[in-house]
């Protein structure tokens, strides 16, 4: 009997000639299976400076998303619970507050899944913050290779190598020196430059907080047009 996959073994005939005559253990399920209460809890952080343009950003959010199909079905029946929070950062005293150092990154509870912190120029935010290419993204080292998106097999290893942990671990602090890098502080003050004054457009961190990402476009619009649609 293995009481821990609830199976109960059962001594089955097997057919055949004299010598060949013997028995069998046959799993029979005791009941439906069912997936145990949830036990853990994961908490998966996405931050990210841009996902209009960002190829970086958004590669990487579809990549978590197609991570987290993936690992659904073993993740629930090993009765965790997973919740993802998608943040924008959309100023520096966000990013020092959230311990945010380099765009994307990705955390499952509050450890940073890139064991290393490696950066290129990303053309896309340096265009959105108007720097002229002067800014730099991750990129994600995975078996030896460098990705400029997560790789999905990354992200699923992470989320299956904590949810499986033996022991309670403690939060790594963000990878990099305290405070916020002049790569970020560059992004933030261009996008602030953007913003026209005489416009009455909302400032970066109100349109971090005023929709869903997903409806950026729609909400807040363009900032290169000098005005958003929040007012």
């Amino acid at each position: 009997m293995d009481e821990q996959l609830g199976l109960v073994g059962r001594m089955v005939p097997v057919s055949g000639t004299a010598t060949q005559r013997g028995f069998c253990v046959a799993a029979v399920l005791d009941g439906p299976v069912r997936s145990p209460a949830a036990t853990r809890e994961l908490v998966i952080d996405f931050m990210y400076l841009d996902l209009e343009t960002c190829t970086r950003c958004r590669g990487t959010d579809a990549n978590l998303e197609a991570a987290l199909a993936d690992s659904t079905r073993v993740l629930d029946a090993a009765g965790v619970d997973v919740s993802v929070r998608k943040t924008l950062v959309a100023s520096a005293e966000q990013a020092r507050a959230l311990g945010f150092v380099s765009s994307p990154t990705i955390r499952v509870n509050g450890r940073d899944i890139a064991l290393e912190l490696r950066e290129s120029s990303c053309a896309e935010c340096g265009e959105a913050c108007g720097c002229d290419g002067d800014i730099d993204c991750r990129v994600w080292v995975w078996q030896g290779q460098e990705h400029t998106q997560a790789p999905t097999a990354m992200i699923v290893d992470a989320i299956l190598r904590e949810a499986y942990s033996n022991q309670e671990r403690a939060a790594a602090s963000a990878p990099g020196a305290a405070g916020v890098p002049g790569n970020l502080e560059r992004f933030f003050a261009g996008k602030a430059r953007l913003v026209a004054p005489d416009a009455g457009c909302c400032s970066p961190a109100e349109q971090a907080a005023c929709c869903e990402p997903s409806a950026k476009a729609s909400c807040c619009g363009d900032a290169s047009s000098g005005a958003c649609g929040c007012r």
